[in-house]
């Protein structure tokens, strides 16, 4: 077998990060294009090393002409490779991105679970990473969606399975090079080159223009930075949990009211006094947190006596009691 410094790079990855375990069953997510072909290509190197089962899944959109075409490509390409391949064909119309990805996730557990996999395999890079990081930022997320694209994380929040990106380290010219290092066929997917889509903007525009004018290495360098914010929001989330627990009172039945305590809270740091307080307004509101929801609670933790927000989405406000933060129904809802 032809070995070479991506292979050697992969193999000492899986040693320092257990990612796929020896004999581990992996399912392999295969679209065909130079980052998942590259993937394939590495685990089926490395598979007599590690001992691995592996299975491929390819999630047919029909958002092209082509995308059956794109579909026996990949089947063909992963049997000639000792992979078994599933093609899944959507049965319906995902009209957004985020739909067809969470279709695509629903389709990775079922198989999965049915060929008894304790994996699924990704091949998402350094260079998804950074454009994760920039499409959130844009949007304005905080630390927990900057840290874009963890090396692995639980399928879902009730399944054993976990999902795994092996090629984090690599960036997406990386993959390209190995590809043609090595002639591996490639499905070309049109719609990459679509600059309706935001993240297609970012890759083809935002990217060469911060790497022809900021830094040629932006890729790696965003991914490092995804890479130093998992860590911190795993510790500060840690700490944000042992402060919940003892200064937040849940509701101790029904009709009973959210109680937070302003002392406990003001002498806490002021990021893991919002990231207490937004775990509170991600359960008593319908709509998504913002920056100003929280806010408006941070404000409170030094107020006088009876001083109230304005209603919260779903209709509660938060009123100064004593030493307690009290969540109740607005007298004008």
């Amino acid at each position: 077998m032809p070995w070479s410094t991506t292979h050697a790079g992969v193999h000492r990855l899986l040693k320092v990060r257990p990612l796929l375990p020896r004999g581990a069953r992996g399912l392999l997510a295969i679209s065909g294009g130079q980052d998942s072909v590259c993937l394939l290509k590495l685990l089926v190197d490395l598979r007599p090393k590690w001992g691995w089962q592996l299975r491929a899944v390819h999630c047919d959109h029909r958002w092209r002409p082509d995308s059956a075409a794109n579909a026996d490509f990949v089947r063909q390409l992963c049997e000639g490779w000792g992979v078994p391949c599933e093609v899944v064909t959507a049965d319906a119309d995902y009209a957004t991105e985020a739909q067809a990805r969470h279709w695509r996730y629903r389709v990775f557990e079922a198989l999965a679970s049915q060929e008894r996999c304790t994996h699924v395999v990704t091949g998402h890079t350094a260079s998804d990473r950074t454009e994760t990081l920039l499409y959130n930022l844009l949007r304005g997320s905080g630390t927990d969606g900057l840290q874009a694209l963890a090396w692995q994380r639980p399928l879902s929040k009730a399944s054993p399975i976990t999902v795994v990106r092996p090629l984090l380290g690599l960036t997406r010219q990386q993959t390209g090079e190995f590809c043609r290092q090595f002639d591996l066929p490639i499905w070309s997917d049109a719609t990459n080159q679509d600059t309706g889509y935001a993240r297609n903007r970012i890759r083809l525009e935002l990217l060469p223009y911060l790497q022809q004018h900021f830094n040629p290495g932006v890729d790696m360098t965003l991914a490092n930075t995804a890479e130093l914010l998992t860590a911190e929001v795993e510790l500060l989330e840690a700490m944000a949990g042992e402060l919940y627990e003892t200064s937040v009172l849940p509701p101790a039945g029904e009709g009973e009211a959210w109680k937070i305590q302003r002392s406990r809270l003001r002498t806490a740091p002021l990021a893991l006094q919002r990231r207490v307080l937004r775990r509170v307004l991600q359960q008593v509101t319908p709509a998504q947190v913002s920056f100003e929801h929280v806010e408006k609670l941070i404000a409170l933790l030094v107020a006088p006596q009876g001083s109230q927000s304005d209603p919260f989405p779903g209709g509660l406000v938060a009123v100064v009691d004593g030493d307690w933060l009290v969540l109740k129904p607005s007298m004008t809802t």
